[in-house]
């Protein structure tokens, strides 16, 4: 059971225990009306408190985060942890493994991993990614332990993309073109009048043999957005079929997250993790001749 300490700093005396939680802590008023019903989810000074109270400077807030309840079904599976503390835990996903469960990965999934790597641990702790990944779509993943972790971070973090796309090109730019499922399909999206706003940032890091390497942040998080953004600029990624590329070197989307940077959610430190290219991206940079600037 994860517990967080704040003391109350002194341009906060006088204030409510509710606004102290909401402003100072950070605390979603979801999560909030969840502590005051669970037994000493929330002290003033190691006594139960009532939201309502008027704290003083120097009080001590503690909450008492619940343990969970739904967890999926564990399977032993490899697990690559770049990353763990009491609030976060972050994955390098390979390639062929699905964020949940799905028809043809029922067992095999990030989410079976976590759960069996859980309990192991004899942590009750449910299964919260801050951010998805396409199945074949390869590099780090933050999953948060508790439900403050998971509001404190959503939204917040900053993700770095590298792609090996078709053709020779060279530059940087924006791609702001709305994206929605494509007339008749139920997977597959395109760019469409009709979608939702999706913008993308890319940079060519090098380019050779009819290929590119490039670096990509979003700063909207549309289903199969640099897929669909990149093939829309011409340039699809090399092995994505569904979108135009070429399987010939590379059996699926050539495509990783591959440095994430964010706030702690609860030591407010800054913090930057990278993972190195997988091993069927760097062949594929070898063949092409292109040299792994990934920074």
């Amino acid at each position: 059971m994860r517990e967080l300490t704040f003391p109350v700093p002194a341009e906060y005396d006088g204030i409510r225990l509710k606004n102290f939680l909401r402003s100072y802590c950070r605390l979603s008023a979801r999560l909030m009306i969840k502590l005051k019903r669970e037994p000493m989810g929330i002290t003033r000074n190691g006594l139960h408190a009532i939201v309502t109270e008027q704290l003083k400077a120097g009080d001590v807030i503690r909450l008492r985060m619940p343990d969970d309840d739904k967890q999926l079904k564990p399977v032993d599976l490899p697990l690559c942890i770049v990353y763990e503390d009491d609030d976060i835990l972050i994955a390098d996903k390979p390639a062929d493994m699905p964020m949940y469960p799905s028809p043809g990965h029922d067992s095999d999934s990030l989410a079976n991993a976590a759960a069996a790597y859980f309990q192991k641990k004899d942590q009750k702790i449910a299964y919260r990614p801050v951010y998805r990944l396409d199945k074949d779509t390869t590099g780090l993943v933050i999953l948060a332990k508790n439900s403050y972790s998971a509001a404190r971070l959503a939204n917040s973090i900053k993700k770095e993309y590298y792609a090996v796309c078709e053709g020779e090109f060279t530059g940087s730019g924006i791609i702001d073109e709305p994206i929605g499922l494509k007339e008749g399909h139920r997977i597959q999206r395109a760019v469409s009048p009709q979608g939702e706003r999706a913008v993308t940032a890319w940079r060519v890091l090098c380019s050779g043999k009819q290929h590119s390497l490039a670096a990509l942040n979003l700063e909207t998080g549309r289903t199969h957005q640099i897929r669909v953004h990149m093939a829309h600029l011409g340039h699809p990624l090399a092995g994505d079929d569904m979108y135009g590329g070429s399987c010939a070197f590379i059996a699926r989307q050539a495509l990783h997250c591959g440095k994430v940077r964010f706030v702690h959610p609860v030591t407010n430190q800054e913090m930057t993790f990278i993972s190195d290219l997988p091993e069927d991206i760097e062949s594929l940079l070898n063949v092409c001749n292109l040299k792994n600037t990934q920074k």
